[in-house]
């Protein structure tokens, strides 16, 4: 492992800054391709087409998710290992890790294959774009494994300390997606297919490249064809990280498909403002999300290496930065909304009602810097535990009841129903703040 990888040395806002700088742009540039996707398809293709990647999308963006949280065991367990300058126990996850994947993408193809036609009508697909639906879901099913699979190196590499390649390796999806976009799409008109065979090809030459990569570059630990085998102890470890930031994440994707479901019962006008805005806020949360796993990786290897103040200085750096972004997001979309909604529509009435429901939701990105800075500071420390309980409840006691109720109180504004995204982050929020003041009197009283 390189200086520039050690995350328990140096100063430690220099750090978090830069590693969270690439996976900002890696993060940017995977939201990029998929709207390029949308792009080249509308540009050749008519609104079924259309529709039918749109849909598609939405479901493989939840299963990227999804495995992403999955990831992020071997991430920080990775990450323990560096700091505490354990090889042999970066090998031993890194070995289980290439195992519990492998298994765990032959499983994923074989069950989604078998339900892409029920998941399509779960979507509610209209029947015009159901067919091609259903053929992209195939495709990018059947891909699942290189999705898989860069997913797990990439997370390696953060565990590590390294941000930078796996930045480069969205990088080379990115391009190569794009380009076959235009070629598969345009040049040859397979619409849904094309863009779906775009996606899973540029993710497989990410992967080769990946692969390259990890052989060749110093990460401060080996690893040989005999350490790629299952230990269920590991698997355990990883799991414990894992796993409820995997479902965390699964159900977050849900509750925003049920908002979406909310605003379409309401009408054309309202599902199309709140599309875009959707679209809108999911920038805005580059910079929390980048920042939540620049913090998981620091803290890993500071609390790993047995520095646990280096650990906690990396998340108030983390919160100052955050904090203040989300509030730059939340002032400027009160004054200047529509040069953000405007992007995408030029309809008057989608405009103003995609500008009440920004005004009010754009808040969220304030009070989401806090729980996703300290959900990245729990996990780094084994507790993802806690980064689930506080999104669980949020969704069902705020984000969900709270959209539904403020749709029907006030049917003619989308405005109180923006409320409903910052008041559930709000409450997670104030949940972690709790956790974290408990867990250090805690701490303190053992000194004691």
């Amino acid at each position: 492992m390189t200086d520039t990888n050690d995350l328990t040395t140096g100063n430690v806002g220099k750090k978090l800054i830069r590693f969270a700088m690439p996976y900002l742009l890696a993060a940017f540039m995977q939201t990029f391709y998929g709207i390029a996707d949308l792009f080249v398809v509308g540009i050749y293709n008519d609104a079924s087409v259309t529709t039918a990647v749109s849909v598609g999308s939405q479901v493989m963006h939840m299963l990227t998710v999804i495995i992403l949280g999955f990831a992020m065991g071997t991430t920080v367990h990775v990450g323990r290992c560096v700091g505490a300058k354990d090889k042999k126990g970066a090998t031993a996850v890194v070995g289980t890790s290439v195992c519990f994947f492998a298994v765990l993408a032959v499983a994923l193809v074989m069950i989604l294959l078998a339900v892409s036609n029920g998941i399509a009508n779960v979507m509610h697909t209209p029947k015009e774009s159901l067919e091609q639906t259903v053929i992209y879901l195939n495709i990018c099913f059947a891909g699942i494994p290189f999705i898989v699979f860069y997913n797990v190196i990439s997370s390696i590499f953060r565990g590590a300390g390294d941000s930078k390649h796996p930045m480069i390796f969205v990088a080379i999806a990115c391009v190569v997606n794009v380009v076959l976009d235009f070629v598969l799409i345009g040049g040859l008109g397979l619409g849904a297919t094309g863009a779906a065979l775009a996606t899973i090809i540029g993710q497989a030459v990410s992967v080769l490249i990946s692969l390259i990569a990890i052989r060749r570059i110093k990460l401060g630990f080996s690893l040989k064809l005999r350490d790629i085998k299952t230990d269920r102890y590991t698997i355990g470890k990883i799991l414990k990280v894992g796993a409820p930031i995997a479902l965390q994440d699964g159900m977050v994707q849900i509750a925003f498909i049920v908002i979406t479901i909310i605003a379409n019962s309401r009408g054309l006008i309202a599902a199309a403002s709140v599309g875009i805005v959707e679209k809108i806020i999911g920038f805005m949360f580059l910079v929390p999300s980048a920042f939540l796993s620049a913090i998981s990786a620091i803290v890993a290897q500071n609390m790993g290496a047995g520095k646990p103040e280096r650990a906690r200085k990396s998340l108030y750096y983390g919160l100052a930065i955050t904090a203040f972004w989300g509030l730059f997001c939340g002032v400027y979309s009160q004054f200047l909304p529509n040069t953000l909604v405007g992007l995408f529509t030029k309809e008057l009435p989608v405009l103003a009602a995609g500008c009440a429901y920004l005004k009010s939701y754009s808040f969220d990105a304030f009070f989401a810097a806090f729980h996703f800075c300290f959900s990245g500071y729990f996990c780094g420390d084994r507790n993802s535990m806690v980064s689930f309980v506080h999104n669980i409840v949020a969704i069902i006691l705020v984000r969900i009841p709270g959209a539904y109720f403020f749709s029907k109180i006030w049917p003619d504004s989308l405005y109180p129903m923006g409320w409903a995204a910052p008041l559930g982050s709000l409450l997670s929020a104030l949940i972690c703040v709790g956790v974290y003041v408990y867990q250090r009197r805690t701490a303190c009283t053992r000194v004691n």
